[in-house]
């Protein structure tokens, strides 16, 4: 696999070594040694599946205080545009993002460390996506920002009309209103 940091500090695109033949495919999508020697030792402790359609957003999500977690991403069939928010006050990529399309085409993986709030919008008719996670889902801690925040500026390809969305990411706080990691 081929580890890449990203412009933000901490968030990490993993690219696997793919196999191909007559009889289609095989990639090693984590290697416990591997992902250590590159990012860190991270223990994780649950793995997740959602499968959703063509325009579903999801986000943007995080877990607060104590059971904020750090994630490891990807898509096992369909595509979508993945994006994580920098919510660590003291980082210099504050209230920064990064968008990257993960797909079951490019099986790019991304790592989102803890303080960051996180989200995917489906691109393609139907999308299954994956995540690794290092601490328990606690629904006590969990918070949201509102996808459309015009101070983050994220660029979603789809407009606003033709999105499919959860009550509660339609009413999210805003980033203002967001509670931050120091």
């Amino acid at each position: 696999m081929h580890y890449t940091q990203t412009e933000i500090d901490g968030v990490w695109l993993i690219e696997p070594k793919i196999h191909k033949d007559s009889r289609g495919y095989f990639f090693e999508s984590y290697r416990k040694e591997q992902f250590a020697e590159n990012i860190g030792a991270v223990d994780f402790v649950q793995e997740n599946e959602a499968k959703s359609s063509f325009g579903v957003l999801r986000g943007l999500h995080y877990q607060r205080g104590i059971h904020s977690q750090a994630k490891l991403v990807r898509v096992i069939t369909g595509s979508v545009l993945d994006v994580a928010v920098d919510l660590r006050l003291n980082s210099p990529t504050f209230g920064k993002h990064i968008s990257m399309e993960l797909s079951e085409a490019n099986k790019r993986q991304l790592f989102i460390p803890r303080g960051f709030a996180h989200g995917y919008l489906v691109l393609s008719e139907e999308a299954i996506f994956s995540y690794k996670v290092d601490n328990l889902y606690a629904p006590e801690s969990e918070a949201s920002i509102l996808f459309s925040d015009h101070d983050l500026k994220i660029d979603w390809p789809i407009a606003d009309f033709n999105l499919v969305l959860s009550e509660k990411d339609k009413v999210a706080p805003s980033f203002k209103e967001a509670e931050y990691f120091s």
